[in-house]
Order: structure tokens, then C-alpha cells, then sequence
């Protein structure tokens, strides 16, 4: 079971950390295109990017921290 817990610890600290840094990336993206845009419309469907990407990194995040939590509450017990 340690070992599992170990396999499943491993997967999610990659998953956050390449979430992290395509999330990054992403914002630095939609950020620099929202302040070249010229037309409204886009700036406004930059703002849209830039909420989705920050809320979909805050999702990768809390999802993250729930199964360490879930993982924690299995009882040491079971093999």
C-alpha cells in the first residue's frame, strides 16, 4: 500500500507541476496578447483566457490536495 501511495504521490506532483507551468505560460501568453490587442473584442476574450486559465490551475491545485486527503484516510491497515 506504501508503495501505491508513493506511485500516486509522484503522478500528482508531476500533474501540478506541468499544470503549473503550462498554466504559466498560458497566462503569459493570453496577458501579453491582451495588452498588444487592438480591438475590444479580443481584449475581452483575453480577460475570458486569463480567468479559465487561472481557475483551471486553482482546479489542478484543490483537486490535487483532495487526494492526498482522500489517500490519507484509507486506514495503514488495509494491504
Amino acid at each position: 500500500m506504501d508503495q501505491l501511495r508513493s506511485l500516486i504521490d509522484n503522478w500528482i506532483l508531476i500533474a501540478q507541476g506541468l499544470i503549473g507551468s503550462i498554466g504559466a505560460l498560458a497566462f503569459l501568453v493570453a496577458f501579453m496578447y491582451k495588452i498588444i490587442a487592438v480591438d475590444p473584442h479580443s481584449v475581452m476574450e483575453a480577460k475570458r483566457w486569463i480567468g479559465r486559465i487561472v481557475f483551471g490551475t486553482i482546479g489542478v491545485e484543490i483537486a490535487g490536495t483532495l487526494t492526498h486527503a482522500l489517500i490519507a484516510s484509507i486506514p495503514s491497515s488495509i494491504h
